[in-house]
């Protein structure tokens, strides 16, 4: 690296008169937190060291795309190059729009490289089975325990076990549940047998807790449905009880539905189907195996659907 393209060089460099002007623009009409044009700073800066003496009025296209490709090769990865950019559009609006010295947004348009999407975070079929095999304590856990297991047993979003209601939707006789999704998509998935006998535990205590008209599934102590935050607060709390080790949120268990029924079964459609992904490539997160015929892989796949 030459002197010309260390940033410290830069720092000991008085700010260009831009920079300082921008930078006020943001904390006195965008009203910007200091960590923010901190932030600012530092990514202009860095448009400062790549344009090489150039005024950013200057610059095209062709030079954000190159200094784009130079940050990548110097090891910054797709996100960061994303904020980034996002900080050179905004000055380059500015430019237009404020100081009319630009007719044209040479950042615009401009990608970052993709950044490799890490696979979820999802439990091992032991923890699986240590979170839920615990025997429930008292009412509440009786209903925590019901929660769980659908959870993980179905697949379901925290908003979809959030919204579930005492009746039809919920078929313990055919063991399926139909929950409304994304897009206000319907969509009905298998219940697993032991996802069956918790939920049947949990209806036999719940007139002890819900009010009379309340119609939700699951019910606070006072009686009103559970909200999001209550249910993704109660599992980490039971994962936490129960020495887990690792912070158990709700789509950890959706992970961990899919991670387990694709690897017992390697069959991506039928995932596809029960998470209710519109699209393929959304399931393909989990993994790379090819997709093989649909079938009825959940009875025979999934670790509490046995029945025993």
């Amino acid at each position: 690296m030459t002197g010309r393209d260390d940033p410290a060089v830069v720092a000991d460099q008085p700010p260009p008169a831009w920079l300082a002007d921008y930078l006020g623009y943001l904390a006195t009409q965008r009203r910007a937190a200091a960590l923010t044009l901190e932030n600012y700073r530092r990514d202009l800066e860095r448009l400062q060291r790549l344009a090489d003496g150039r005024p950013p009025q200057a610059l095209t296209g062709h030079d954000i795309r190159r200094f784009v490709a130079r940050m990548h090769g110097e090891g910054l990865g797709g996100r960061s190059i994303a904020r980034v950019l996002s900080a050179w559009r905004g000055l380059f609006r500015w430019f237009i729009r404020q100081r009319r010295e630009m007719e044209v947004n040479p950042a615009e348009g401009v990608r970052p490289p993709k950044s490799p999407q890490p696979l979820p975070k999802a439990l091992s079929p032991d923890q699986a089975q240590a979170l839920l095999d615990a025997e429930p304590d008292d009412g509440l856990d009786v209903r925590d325990h019901a929660m769980f297991e659908l959870l993980y047993s179905s697949g379901l979003r925290l908003a979809e076990l959030a919204a579930l209601d005492v009746g039809p939707a919920l078929d313990l006789v055919e063991r399926l549940v139909t929950v409304r999704g994304k897009r206000n998509k319907m969509r009905t998935v298998p219940v697993g047998s032991r996802a069956v006998e918790a939920l049947q535990a949990w209806l036999a205590q719940r007139g002890n807790f819900a009010a009379g008209d309340e119609a939700a599934l699951f019910v606070t102590r006072s009686g009103t449905r559970m909200s999001a935050g209550a249910i993704r607060s109660r599992l980490a709390r039971w994962a936490q009880t129960r020495g887990l080790g690792v912070h158990v949120h709700p789509h950890m268990l959706r992970h961990s539905f899919a991670s387990h029924v694709l690897q017992s079964s390697g069959d991506l459609r039928a995932v596809q189907e029960l998470l209710g992904h519109a699209s393929i490539r959304s399931t393909q997160v989990y993994t790379h195996l090819d997709f093989q015929h649909l079938a009825k892989v959940y009875d025979a796949a999934h670790p509490r659907a046995r029945r025993r």
